[in-house]
C-alpha cells in the first residue's frame, strides 16, 4: 500500500463521515435533478415532438389508451407520469440487481475503490444523457446509471465501517439526511436549469445530439465530477485489507434478494422482508402524492415542489436529531417500530385529507416515519451481520427497496386510478401494518463491538 493510501486508510473515523455525507448528497442532487422534467421529456421524445420516433410511439401507445380509458380529465398528463413512472423502475430494477454485488465486491476490493468505478461510471450515464437527442440514447443513460446507482450500498457499508455498534443508527443517519437534502435540492435545480434551452441558444448543437435537458445532464455530470475528485482525493479507505473477505463476488448475489427466506440468518431475513414491504406501500404513497394534491387541492407545481421541500426538511430534522440522539438509549428496534406505526397513521391521515392542515400533518407523519424507520432498518442488518458480510447484507437490504421502489409507483398508481384516492391510502395502511406486526419479533442486536 502507498503512503498515500495508507494515510487515508489511517485517517480519524470522525473526519470520514463529512466526506461520506457529501459523497451521498452530491450523488442524490445529480440523481434526483430529472425528476420534475418527466412530462416535458415525454413531450419531446413522442413522436410529434422535436425528438419522436415511430417505434417510441407503438410503446407508449397502450399507456395512452388505458389512460383515456380510465377517465381521468387529462389523459396526456396521466401518460406521461406513466412514463415517467416506467423510467424510474428501470433505474431502479437494475439498483435492485447490481447493489448486492457492488456490496459483496466492496467486502473484497475495498469501499474506496468500489465508489471510483461507480461514481466514473455515472458520469458516463450524465455524457450520455447530454448527447441523447434520441430517446434510446436516453435509455442506455438510465441503464448505465442504474447499474452505477447500485453503489448506495458500497456508502452504507463505509459509514457500517467506521461506526461502533452503539453508534451505528445514529452514523447511518447520514444517509438519511443525504437523501432529504438531496431531494430537495436536485429537483429545485432540476426544474430551474431546464428553463436554459442550448437548442434554442445554440441550435448548431442539435447536429451533436444536444437536447432541451441537456444542461440539467451537464450539472448531473458537474456534480459527480465533483463527486469523483472529492472521493480520489479525500476519502479514507474504511474497510481494512484484514477484514475484507477473500471469496470472489459470485453472480447470485444479484437474485439473493429472492432466497431472502432461505436466509439462514433469521433476523437479518426478517428485516429485509420488513424493508421490503413497508418501502413498496412508502414509495406508492410518495409516487401518487402530487396526484393528490392536485386532485384534492389544486396544487400548482411550483406548490407540488414546496410539498416536498417540506418533506424533505422534517426527514433532515428527524434523521439529524431524533434518529442521532435516541438510537443509543432508546434502541433501533423501537424507533423502527416507531416509525412503521407512524406509517400507518400517515396513509390513514391521508386518506381522509380534505382540509389542507390534515394533509400537512399527513405529510409530517410520512417524514417521520420514513425518517425513523429507514435507517433505524439499515443499522439493524448491520448489527445483525459479521463485518466481513457488511457489505453484501447491506447491498441486499439496499436491494430489497430498489425493488420496491421499481413495483410501488406502478402498483399505487394503477390502485389510485382505477379505485380511487381514499381507497388506495387505506390499502396503503393495511399493507404497512404487516411489516409493522413482522419487526416485532426481531431480535434485540448486540451493541458490543467484536
Amino acid at each position: 500500500m502507498s503512503e498515500s493510501n495508507a494515510s487515508k486508510t489511517n485517517n480519524p473515523q470522525g473526519s470520514r463521515l463529512p466526506v461520506i455525507f457529501l459523497t451521498l448528497f452530491l450523488d442524490l442532487v445529480g440523481f434526483s435533478i430529472i425528476f420534475p422534467l418527466f412530462p416535458a421529456m415525454l413531450d419531446y421524445y413522442l413522436p410529434g415532438g422535436a425528438g419522436g420516433n415511430n417505434l417510441l410511439g407503438q410503446l407508449i401507445a397502450p399507456l395512452a389508451s388505458w389512460a383515456e380509458q380510465s377517465g381521468a380529465e387529462d389523459p396526456r398528463f396521466m401518460t406521461a407520469v406513466l412514463f415517467g413512472g416506467i423510467l424510474g423502475s428501470l433505474y431502479s430494477i437494475l439498483q435492485f440487481v447490481c447493489a448486492p454485488l457492488w456490496g459483496a465486491y466492496s467486502d473484497r476490493v475495498g469501499r474506496r475503490r468500489v465508489l471510483l468505478i461507480t461514481i466514473a461510471g455515472m458520469t458516463l450515464s450524465y455524457v450520455a444523457w447530454f448527447f441523447a437527442a434520441s430517446f434510446w440514447v436516453l435509455i442506455l443513460a438510465r441503464i448505465v446509471g442504474g447499474i452505477m446507482g447500485g453503489n448506495l450500498s458500497v456508502a452504507t457499508a463505509a459509514v457500517a465501517d467506521i461506526t461502533t455498534r452503539e453508534k451505528r443508527s445514529g452514523g447511518l443517519a447520514i444517509i438519511g439526511i443525504a437523501f432529504g437534502l438531496g431531494f430537495i435540492v436536485g429537483p429545485a435545480i432540476g426544474g430551474l436549469s431546464a428553463m436554459i434551452d442550448l437548442t434554442t441558444l445554440l441550435p448548431s448543437l442539435t447536429a451533436l445530439g444536444v437536447n432541451p435537458f441537456s444542461v440539467p445532464a451537464l450539472i448531473s455530470l458537474a456534480l459527480t465530477l465533483i463527486n469523483l475528485i472529492w472521493v480520489y482525493r479525500c476519502f479514507g479507505e474504511t474497510l481494512p485489507e484484514a477484514k475484507r473477505k477473500p471469496a470472489p463476488v459470485h453472480p447470485g448475489k444479484a437474485l439473493a434478494i429472492f432466497r431472502i427466506f432461505q436466509c439462514p440468518e433469521a433476523a437479518t431475513r426478517r428485516t429485509n422482508v420488513v424493508y421490503l414491504i413497508y418501502m413498496l406501500a412508502f414509495s406508492g404513497m410518495e409516487f401518487t402524492l402530487t396526484f393528490l394534491a392536485v386532485e384534492r387541492f389544486a396544487f400548482s407545481p411550483a406548490q407540488n415542489g414546496g410539498m416536498f421541500v417540506f418533506i424533505g426538511l422534517v426527514l433532515v430534522i428527524v434523521q439529524g436529531g431524533i434518529v442521532r440522539r435516541l438510537a443509543a438509549p432508546v434502541g433501533e428496534k423501537r424507533l423502527a417500530l416507531a416509525g412503521l406505526a407512524f406509517g400507518v397513521a400517515a396513509f390513514l391521515a391521508l386518506a381522509i385529507a380534505t382540509q389542507l392542515g390534515l394533509f400537512f400533518i399527513a405529510l409530517g407523519l410520512m417524514a417521520l416515519s420514513i425518517g425513523l424507520a429507514s435507517p433505524t432498518l439499515s443499522a439493524l442488518v448491520s448489527l445483525y451481520s459479521n463485518e466481513s458480510d457488511q457489505g453484501a447484507n447491506l447491498g441486499v437490504f439496499r436491494s430489497a427497496g430498489s425493488l420496491a421502489r421499481a413495483i410501488g409507483p406502478l402498483l399505487a398508481a394503477l390502485v389510485y386510478f382505477v379505485y380511487g384516492s381514499e381507497s388506495a391510502y387505506l390499502f396503503g395502511a393495511v399493507i404497512v401494518l404487516l411489516p409493522l406486526f413482522l419487526a416485532l419479533k426481531l431480535p434485540k442486536p448486540a451493541k458490543q463491538n467484536a
